[in-house]
């Protein structure tokens, strides 16, 4: 191959790799912001509480029953943090909580959930009439009711009856929950209850809001309503922001993030007198497949080790160390290194630029293969995801291992197409290997690009995945042209026009670019002809 492609993979490899160390080690620096500054035994005013954290918990498991013993370590994690938890529902062993949240010296307030089938919210409904009067000082409220006019799994007239029959039944504070939005459109709901339950998430807006912005955001909507609804009481019953997870506009995931608008949001409130939920009390992973990665990441503590994700008071940042990625990038080099030498020894020694450009394709994808190992971890639902995403991540690391051991042969896949050395019956070497990546790679980024452009709100953009490959065909393909297949054109073409229409509604979305750069780095080198002399 012409060192002319040896020298541009090195430079395409050493920048992509430097970029990436820099991001990493910027996440290790601490970012300070204001702490919350609470007197002392005071605590966070109430959290939203669901115990289906635990691996292969849910709560669409119709045989699950949550043991008391997991609600109680539960609750006790928490009240290190507020004195108060909110459910939304009584089902699967929930209703133990009161019982054990009186027990620590808890306050609750008790969710019935309400939705299509109306035997289940008269049990519902019985059960948490039942579980207030038995417990009415630590009840603050029963919340009949969450986003069911949103999801319009109910009526406002239906609504309204559920509302009055509960009231009539117990001395506790009854109100239905819902978004600011759907609150302001049904205005005559608020005689049904005896204060207004809205939700404000800056992140879920129909038009997300920068970080920046959330706050200010919040207060407006929190001073509309409190005009529009002046004589009742309002709560703000949902509120946060995610950790990890797809950016949405300007409004990214992340822990830092998540701790500013913590602290920002609850110091507002005590100063305005705001009564509030946070959104929620430990991560909640089962809601990752009904929300994408970003559902699973809202909680105050860890899922796994139920410690807090951030401090509330001093510094935060959004990695602890760099030992991991500096591991994957020192092994990916090393086994690139030993791989081109083992090849060819005095070959790979005579040509210095080649084994710089090996050496630093396997540093970048070995730091590539740890970063989306993190992410997998976080965002990979079930075993289709690690089994179809898996295969995706291993042919990356295959292409570039694979890499290692093209030494310009005279005949290559990528110069007289894989097609025609089928047809020819002509023996398969590196390169053919290569050609055959190349083929499902573009296949499955053509397929991802489409369900990004198709169904965006809840997909993360697989950048990781198909960033190592991108750049090995892209410099490649670019400088050196192939024969590509018709099938391999038409998934180019679906990865241009989806990347770019992806990215168009949100281009200032820094995962979307990032996407855009990958897509096309892949995929336009596929229309690109030319052919080059065979050369070491």
């Amino acid at each position: 191959m012409p060192r002319s492609i040896w020298a541009a993979l090195a430079l395409v490899q050493l920048i992509a790799l430097a970029a990436l160390l820099g991001w990493v080690v910027t996440q290790t620096r601490p970012v300070t912001m204001p702490g919350l500054e609470l007197a002392q035994g005071e605590k966070l005013r109430c959290v939203s509480y669901a115990p289906f954290h635990r691996p292969g918990q849910t709560p669409f498991d119709e045989g699950l029953r949550i043991a008391r013993q997991q609600i109680e370590e539960d609750l006790r994690a928490l009240s290190a943090i507020t004195d108060c938890v909110r459910l939304y529902s009584t089902d699967k062993g929930l209703d133990q909580v009161p019982g054990i949240a009186q027990e620590l010296g808890l306050k609750v307030l008790l969710g019935a959930w309400i939705g299509y089938v109306s035997k289940d919210n008269a049990l519902e409904i019985e059960r948490v009439v039942t579980l207030a009067n038995a417990y009415p000082d630590t009840v603050r409220a029963i919340i009949v009711g969450n986003e069911v006019l949103l999801r319009r799994e109910r009526t406002v007239t239906e609504m309204r009856a559920l509302l009055d029959s509960v009231r009539t039944r117990t001395s506790v504070p009854v109100t239905y929950a819902e978004v600011w939005e759907f609150w302001l459109r049904n205005t005559e709901l608020a005689a049904h209850v005896d204060f207004v339950t809205v939700h404000i998430l800056p992140f879920w807006e129909d038009d997300p809001v920068d970080i920046e912005l959330a706050l200010t955001h919040v207060a407006e909507i929190r001073e509309k309503v409190g005009t529009a609804f002046a004589d009742k009481p309002i709560l703000i019953g949902e509120t946060g922001w995610p950790s990890v997870g797809l950016q949405r506009g300007e409004s990214l995931p992340s822990k830092v993030n998540q701790a500013r608008y913590i602290r920002e949001f609850v110091r507002r409130a005590y100063d305005s007198g705001w009564d509030y939920n946070l959104i929620e009390g430990i991560d909640q992973p089962w809601k990752r497949g009904l929300e994408g990665t970003v559902g699973g990441y809202w909680g105050m503590l860890d899922a796994d080790t139920l410690q807090r994700k951030f401090p509330l008071e001093g510094p935060v940042s959004e990695r602890e160390n760099v030992i991991a990625p500096l591991i994957g990038t020192g092994a990916g080099a090393l086994l690139a290194l030993f791989l081109t030498l083992a090849g060819r020894f005095q070959a790979s020694i005579r040509q210095p630029m080649r084994l710089a450009a090996l050496t630093l394709t396997g540093a970048t994808t070995g730091l590539i293969a740890v970063l989306h190992a993190e992410h997998a971890r976080l965002a990979y639902v079930n075993l289709t995801h690690w089994i179809a995403l898996g295969a995706v991540a291993l042919a990356a690391l295959v292409a570039c291992a694979v890499l290692t051991r093209w030494l310009g042969n005279p005949l290559v896949a990528a110069d007289i197409g894989w097609q025609r050395m089928r047809r020819a019956k002509l023996r398969c070497d590196a390169v053919d290997v290569l050609s055959v990546l190349r083929g499902f790679l573009l296949f499955a980024a053509a397929i991802a690009t489409l369900l990004l452009l198709i169904t965006p709100r809840y997909r993360d953009f697989p950048s990781l995945l198909y960033l190592a490959p991108a750049m090995i065909y892209g410099v490649i393909g670019w400088l050196r042209g192939s024969d590509f297949s018709r099938a391999e054109r038409i998934c180019a073409a679906l990865i241009v026009v989806c990347a770019i229409g992806r990215w168009l509604p949100e281009p200032g979305n820094a995962q979307a670019v990032g996407w855009l750069f990958t897509g096309l780095a892949l995929a336009l080198p596929v229309f690109v002809r030319r052919h080059h002399p065979q050369t070491n």
